[in-house]
């Protein structure tokens, strides 16, 4: 959408699937310009500390391939044990709903 990628998490997310979901919006990030990224996890009722450290993680990369990252969509249920396992999700914005994390996206590129 625009100069901004969605990407929407609509399954329960493994090990390798997080990966190669890192991998790839990485290297979408760079082919298409992005300078923004939309991650919607409201499909996951549930995250382990890896799929938390991935999160925080590919933010981070998107930040130094110069996009911002907002998660939008988190249940209560992973904030809590997002908060539990001590993560903080560093360098992630978060919104309520896509059309709020665009309006963010929108107004940190301006």
């Amino acid at each position: 959408m625009g100069n901004c990628l969605i990407v929407a998490i609509q399954v329960d997310m493994h090990d390798r699937l997080a990966i190669a979901l890192q991998d790839d919006l990485t290297g979408r990030i760079v082919k298409d310009k992005a300078k923004g990224v939309l991650i919607d996890i409201s499909a996951l009722d549930v995250v382990d500390s890896f799929i938390g450290r991935m999160i925080s993680n590919t933010a981070a990369m998107a930040t130094v391939l110069d996009a911002e990252t907002v998660v939008v969509g988190m249940q209560p249920s992973v904030a809590i044990t997002l908060v539990e396992l001590g993560l903080t999700l560093t360098g992630v914005s978060t919104a309520l709903n896509v059309e709020k994390g665009m309006a963010l996206l929108q107004q940190r590129r301006r």
